[in-house]
């Protein structure tokens, strides 16, 4: 009985074969790839980085922190507080938040130093702001 090489017909195009324990292992060349039993292509080139850089929006996060808006201005982030807030990025904060942030004759309402008698006194009553209080007097 003669060894016969079980190789010779089995393998595809473009592939190399092994005999192992007297069977035939098929596997594509270095640089391609594909079905070793049929045929093997070139393994195809990654493709080429991005040649425009990727445009990243500045204001994505915010930088700006609360209560703050970001405007892109040729791609560096702007800060500004929003209408109603004062102070400076990142400490935006509105006009008040207790009557003490106003003056004694104002109080804080919906965060805004305002005179707080109107709708407080009855019809004909005069009304005085005493510490931020309104107080009646007819």
């Amino acid at each position: 009985q003669k060894c016969v090489d079980p190789c010779p017909g089995t393998c595809g195009q473009n592939t190399r074969c092994e005999v192992i324990n007297h069977s035939p292992i098929c596997s594509c060349n270095p640089g391609f790839t594909g079905d070793p039993f049929s045929i093997c292509f070139p393994v195809p080139p990654p493709p080429p980085p991005p040649s425009d850089p990727i445009i990243r929006d500045p204001c994505v996060p915010s930088p700006c922190g609360p209560n703050s808006q970001c405007r892109d201005i040729g791609g560096s982030p702007s800060c500004s507080c929003l209408p109603d807030y004062q102070g400076t990025p990142p400490n935006c904060r509105p006009e008040c938040t207790i009557n003490q942030d106003c003056l004694s004759n104002l109080a804080c309402i919906r965060e805004k130093c305002r005179d707080p008698c109107p709708g407080s006194c009855g019809a004909g009553a005069q009304c005085n702001v005493m510490n931020h209080t309104p107080v009646c007097t007819c």
